[in-house]
């Protein structure tokens, strides 16, 4: 059957290694902009995208045929390949081994945009911890088993 209608909202968080800093200001919009095109380049679109020094926002849609773990690996693969070939880092640069994917609802898209984009002073007020923790205890309570 064709899916005619879709609202398949991921927000994800990539962590560096270690959640090392590995991420340079002078290179945060050209990061953002090469993920912005694998995105693209698989079908999918992406409405907000900021990259803190050790960790990375993104919100997209995405085709039915494209599952999370299918869209993150690709990232994961091509956005390490390009900042290690390109020097954007010192050393090394790998993603942690696993990410996020939160889902969103329609109505939440703006809100969750807003958010990521505003992400510079959100980390002024509360650390990459306490932020995550939060992300995850609010996920853990509003699932309900059926």
């Amino acid at each position: 059957m064709k899916i005619k209608y879709k609202n398949l909202y991921t927000h994800f968080i990539f962590i560096t290694q270690n959640r090392l800093p590995l991420i340079q200001e002078q290179h945060r919009e050209r990061i953002e902009k090469y993920i912005t095109g694998i995105v693209s380049n698989n079908q999918c679109h992406l409405y907000a995208i900021y990259a803190n020094t050790d960790h990375v926002h993104f919100l997209i849609s995405r085709e039915p045929s494209m599952d999370e773990q299918t869209i993150a690996t690709i990232i994961e693969k091509s956005s390490s390949r390009f900042i290690n070939e390109n020097n954007l880092c010192l050393g090394n640069f790998q993603w942690q081994a696993s990410c996020s994917a939160f889902s969103v609802s329609k109505g939440d898209v703006d809100r969750v945009c807003k958010y990521i984009l505003n992400q510079k002073e959100h980390h002024r007020k509360k650390t990459f911890n306490e932020e995550y923790d939060e992300f995850i205890k609010f996920y853990q309570k509003t699932i309900k088993p059926v």
